[in-house]
This record gives C-alpha cells, sequence and structure tokens, in this order.
C-alpha cells in the first residue's frame, strides 16, 4: 500500500472522468481526484500502458478507478464510453475535459501542415465540444447535475509562434465552454481551467525547453518556479467544488504569474 495520504474529502462519494489520464496533466488530476475520495474513470486513446498505470496508482492508495478507451474526435466513440462510465458507476460528477493536440513536434509556424491543423481541431475543438454536449446533456437529467472542466491553456493571452493552430483551438474552447455554461445552467457549471506550462514529460523532451527556454520563463515568472503537473491538479479540480458553485463560463489561470490578465 502506498503511504501518500488523502489529502481533502472535496470529492468522496463522487464519481470522475478524466480525458487524456494515462500521461501527464491527466494523470495528475485523475490521482488527485483519487486522493480527494473520486471513483475515477481514467480515459486513454492509444495509451493504455499509461492508462492502467494511473490506475495502478489509484487502487495503491485504497482508490477506485477504470480505464475507459476513446477516439474523443468521434461522436459515436463518445456516446460509448458515456455509456461505459455511467454503466460502471451510475452516475458521472465531474468530467474535465482535458486531452488535447499540442503540436509538441511542431518547432516554427513555417512547419504547419494540413495534417497537424486537422488533428489539433479534431481533438481540441471537436472532442471538447462533442464531449461537453454529450456528457453535459446526460449531467442535465442527473438530479445532482454535474460541473464540466475544459482544460485551456494561457497560450490564448500571447499567441503561439510556434504553433498558431494550437492558440486557435485553444481559443475555441473558451467558446465552447460559455455556450455550454448558458444552456447548461443552473443544473452543470462549465469552466476552463487554464494551466500555465507545467514540467510533463512531453515538455521536458522538447528541444527549445532544453536549450535555454525553461530558463528564460522562469526568469519571467513571479512565481520563479515551472511546476510539475501534480502542483496544479487541486486547482483545476476547485472549479467542480460547492466553493465555486457560483462559478460558470469562467476562465481560471494557474500559472505563477506569467500571463497577468484582466481590470
Amino acid at each position: 500500500m502506498s503511504t501518500e495520504p488523502q489529502i481533502y474529502p472535496r470529492f468522496a462519494g463522487k464519481a470522475v472522468l478524466v480525458t487524456g489520464a494515462g500521461t501527464g496533466f491527466g494523470a495528475e488530476i485523475a490521482f488527485r481526484a483519487a486522493q480527494e475520495g473520486a471513483r475515477v474513470a481514467v480515459h486513454y486513446r492509444s495509451s493504455r500502458t499509461g492508462a492502467e498505470q494511473t490506475v495502478a496508482r489509484i487502487e495503491a492508495i485504497g482508490g477506485e478507478a477504470i480505464t475507459v478507451q476513446a477516439d474523443i474526435g468521434t461522436w459515436d466513440a463518445i456516446k460509448k464510453m458515456a455509456d461505459e462510465v455511467w454503466a460502471a458507476f451510475g452516475t458521472l460528477d465531474v468530467l474535465v475535459n482535458n486531452v488535447g493536440d499540442v503540436s509538441s513536434e511542431q518547432m516554427s509556424w513555417r512547419d504547419l501542415t494540413q495534417e497537424a491543423l486537422d488533428s489539433v481541431i479534431d481533438i481540441d475543438v471537436k472532442g471538447t465540444l462533442l464531449m461537453t454536449h454529450e456528457f453535459g446533456e446526460r449531467m442535465l437529467e442527473q438530479p445532482t447535475g454535474g460541473n464540466i472542466i475544459n482544460v485551456g491553456s494561457t497560450v490564448i493571452v500571447r499567441g503561439s509562434p510556434r504553433a498558431p493552430q494550437y492558440a486557435a483551438a485553444k481559443y475555441a474552447i473558451l467558446g465552447i465552454t460559455k455556450s455550454y455554461a448558458k444552456v447548461l445552467a443552473p443544473a452543470v457549471r462549465v469552466n476552463t481551467f487554464a494551466p500555465g506550462f507545467m514540467e510533463t514529460e512531453r515538455l521536458l523532451n522538447r528541444a527549445d525547453w532544453k536549450s535555454g527556454r525553461r530558463e528564460t520563463l522562469i526568469s519571467q515568472t513571479p512565481m520563479g518556479v515551472i511546476p510539475p503537473p501534480e502542483f496544479v491538479a487541486g486547482t483545476c479540480l476547485w472549479l467542480a467544488t460547492d466553493e465555486a458553485a457560483h462559478l460558470t463560463g469562467g476562465y481560471l489561470l494557474a500559472d505563477g504569474g506569467f500571463n497577468m490578465v484582466g481590470a
């Protein structure tokens, strides 16, 4: 048994689905939800081994988790996954739409391809919209409603000279969030969580990260650190707690002060 403790029982008795939870930020959100008492559905598209490792981590602390597989660019696959989640848990209280294509291999806007553009739009825009639509509609039918958190990005503040399609897709998520926040209210709240740079395995392996960009960004971040993903997983999940009960259609930025936006 792991000695890692439960943290806060904010999700005791709740059921949570996290997409893209086999690796990176998604895996840490799923694990944190379990630490807080949730039963967790761990979604993956291709990284089955990673998803199983996330489930094993959850089970090691006495938690309950299942894996679900789907290509979220396809509505039929999303419906099938929703059926599986409700069959397993009987309810779903929180959906975290974390999965996203970040075009990490692309180092310059000049390297854009039709394939890279289509992939980002299919997963980040179509996938997020269809997930929010399908799961939000089902949550509406529950007496307890539900919460949807769309993982966005701080890239919408500054744009992305590296991968413009990524910035475009993440900006679209704001429109999806606001639209469904209106149609699903008051039973289902929908918000966007925007983490800044996090030292995921994918980022650590990026060429620009290893050649000075990390140090440059740290020097521009008031909190002075680029955190591991588990550092902000609890902040993301806060949006689905009762403490955030009057917050919907919102955009929560957690980036150590790198981008300071607003009034």
